[in-house]
């Protein structure tokens, strides 16, 4: 067996298409099933249904593609481990985000790269939960960044990081005016903007709602958080935001935030890795930065 033939393999069921899968790989189409049938041989089972066209895995291969990606994984982890033995860390850190999270990720990127000047970063921000935990399982991401509810059911590292509190930003009615603080009832009467009802960050927001008994109808729903504060900006609408975005793109010009209490609301936010043993090189680096970044510190609390 050929790491190589795991790897046709792997692309295929990535991709679900031959020749995509053989371009994936650099390899010419030919090579690449040849590559895959000397595997079915080896192993002595059907792993793709063949017919004119690609017409999926075989159970059987469904279940040695999940072995193959494991072992391409774990080679890919030994390489990086030996390199870094020889020379520091190098290699790509892939790392998801939840659109929620993005501000975590920002504050660990910096720092990781400073410890790891070899070692470059690439996130795939705006994922949804389950396209992370598909991603870990594929191991085709090194970490993420998400909500502990959305990984609790699956064999994952979860790291705390921090809990995701709300604000309600609304227009300001006149200089050092409005309340310190307002219910989640109250906030409800207001016009608001908020992420669409697909997205995990608006989900949560639905349920607290739930609980007071009330049900919100946004005047504005949109799946970007940049889209969200331009709505924002424009002076129409209220928003309920997590603290974490203020550091980022700040409280607009003319309006304040007001925490949300009654009830008093958090979300615990973490960094996920791949629960295997021992943890790969570049997870642990990014572990070690957790250790020191007082991310909790800076997004448990609202800017100044």
């Amino acid at each position: 067996m050929l790491l190589r033939q795991l790897e046709y393999l792997v692309a295929l069921a990535r991709v679900r298409h031959f020749a995509k899968a053989a371009q994936a790989c650099y390899v010419s189409q030919p090579a690449l099933s040849e590559g895959i049938r000397k595997l079915e041989e080896e192993l002595g089972i059907p792993l793709v249904q063949r017919g004119r066209r690609f017409d999926g895995l075989t159970p059987e291969g469904e279940r040695v593609v999940l072995w193959a990606q494991r072992i391409l994984a774990d080679r890919d982890a030994m390489e990086n481990e030996i390199q870094a033995l020889r020379a520091g860390l190098s290699g790509r850190l892939r790392i998801g985000t939840v659109p929620t999270a993005s501000t975590a990720v920002g504050l660990l990127t910096q720092p990781f790269c400073a410890a790891n000047p070899l070692a470059t970063v690439q996130v795939f921000a705006d994922l949804r939960a389950e396209d992370i935990v598909n991603r870990l399982r594929a191991y085709e991401l090194d970490a993420a960044v998400t909500y502990q509810s959305s990984v609790a059911d699956h064999d994952f590292k979860f790291v705390p990081l921090y809990r995701e509190r709300h604000v309600l930003l609304t227009q300001r009615s006149a200089p050092d005016t409005g309340p310190v603080d307002i219910s989640w009832e109250e906030a409800a009467q207001y016009p608001l903007c908020l992420l669409d009802p697909m997205m995990q960050g608006r989900q949560i927001l639905d349920a607290v709602f739930a609980t007071v008994g009330v049900s919100v109808t946004p005047r504005v729903e949109t799946d970007s958080i940049a889209s969200l504060f331009a709505q924002v900006r424009a002076g129409q609408w209220a928003s309920i935001v997590p603290y974490a975005w203020l550091h980022v793109f700040g409280v607009p010009a003319g309006m304040h935030a007001v925490p949300l209490v009654r009830p008093v609301r958090s979300e615990q936010i973490g960094l996920v890795l791949p629960a295997r043993e021992p943890v790969s090189v570049i997870g642990q680096a990014l572990m070690d930065v957790v250790e020191r970044s007082g991310i909790s510190a800076a997004l448990e609390r609202l800017p100044e």
